[in-house]
């Protein structure tokens, strides 16, 4: 029988590997971005893993796929009489989107295999890598789950199961950044052990989760058209429109006025959160992290007002979109530095 050729861990190699997966995850949310906002995600109406991947090649496949397209609520209510053409450019995008999902997939589950082979995992790192990569394949059966909620009754998906499917990709681009911080701590310092949560971060994470959640729901219920003023919401602080009919909670978790409009006022708590862990950091000589978590805090709170005040234009959307994924990055990276000091 073969054995595998021993090697010693490689922390860094490791470390390197998981920001590279990091980048295309962020990559893969700017495109799902695109998807939602040019309601590209019903447009390919069958999950087919493998010959999923090659698109239609000729006039003949393109009509049988734009036949499917007909047969669901989003053609029949609202694209009905789409050019061919007009469903050739939405059905792009979800393509490109569904492709890099599939890479991102491949990007960990071949260099992990080569990586176990080689055994060059340091001890206690297998199973949270396995577990990462797991992930992705859920995150795969997530989008799908979100997809098919808009083929039978619906115009579009669940912003529920959209929600879902966002917050898992963030949740594995942080998983991704804490555990290449260990690794590069681990090459660094073979005693080093993994960064712990403290209390502090926790709180941090909830209040991020809170924004993020909001913001999921918001795009999934196009409910950053509803105003394009700042500060007030077309002439009022709180706006007018809310449906409070189906009693509170149904209004906070669905109605458009008023989740934009939560949207738009916790971002505040978000930020003075993440800027009070920038003056922990800072006081504790990590500046580099802290500048970092104040730079893009800047540019995401400007980039949400710039998008309401264009009428969520597509590309400042999806700006907004992956600088959002670009500070779950840096605040995971900063509640580590904060969980090492702990550790």
């Amino acid at each position: 029988m073969a054995h595998s050729p021993r090697s010693a861990p490689r922390p860094t190699a490791l470390a390197r590997w998981l920001w590279l997966v990091a980048l295309l995850v962020v990559v893969v949310v700017g495109v799902g971005g695109i998807t939602r906002l040019t309601e590209s995600g019903l447009s390919i109406t069958e999950w087919r893993p493998v010959s999923g991947v090659i698109p239609p090649t000729n006039e003949a496949d393109w009509v049988k796929e734009f036949e499917k397209y007909k047969q669901i609520p989003e053609y029949r209510e609202i694209n009905k009489g789409m050019s061919l053409d007009a469903f050739k450019a939405i059905f792009f995008w979800e393509w490109v989107h569904r492709i890099l999902g599939r890479l991102v997939g491949a990007a960990m589950v071949v260099p992990l295999l080569w990586y176990a082979w080689r055994r060059a995992i340091p001890s206690g790192y297998g199973w949270r890598l396995a577990a990462l990569t797991s992930l992705v394949g859920l995150q795969g059966a997530i989008g799908w789950w979100m997809v098919a909620s808009g083929l039978e009754y619906r115009v579009d998906v669940s912003h529920y199961r959209l929600a879902t499917h966002l917050l898992t990709a963030l949740f594995l681009l942080a998983g991704l950044v804490w555990t290449a911080r260990d690794l590069s701590a681990l090459a660094r310092n073979r005693q080093a052990r993994p960064a712990r949560l403290t209390g502090f971060s926790l709180a941090v994470i909830g209040i991020l989760f809170v924004q993020l959640l909001l913001g999921a729901w918001v795009a999934g219920l196009n409910a950053g058209q509803v105003a394009s003023t700042w500060p007030l919401m077309n002439d009022h602080l709180v706006p007018e429109g809310i449906d409070w009919s189906g009693g509170a909670w149904l209004a906070i978790t669905n109605d458009p006025f008023l989740l934009h409009f939560m949207h738009r006022w916790w971002s505040w708590a978000a930020a003075l959160a993440l800027l009070w862990l920038a003056r922990t950091l800072a006081r504790r000589g990590a500046r580099t992290e802290a500048a970092l978590i104040v730079a893009v805090v800047a540019a995401q709170m400007s980039l949400g007002i710039w998008t309401v005040l264009s009428g969520v234009s597509l590309w400042i959307a999806v700006l907004h979109q992956v600088v959002g994924a670009i500070l779950v990055a840096v605040t995971a990276a900063a509640l580590h530095r904060l969980g090492r000091r702990a550790a």
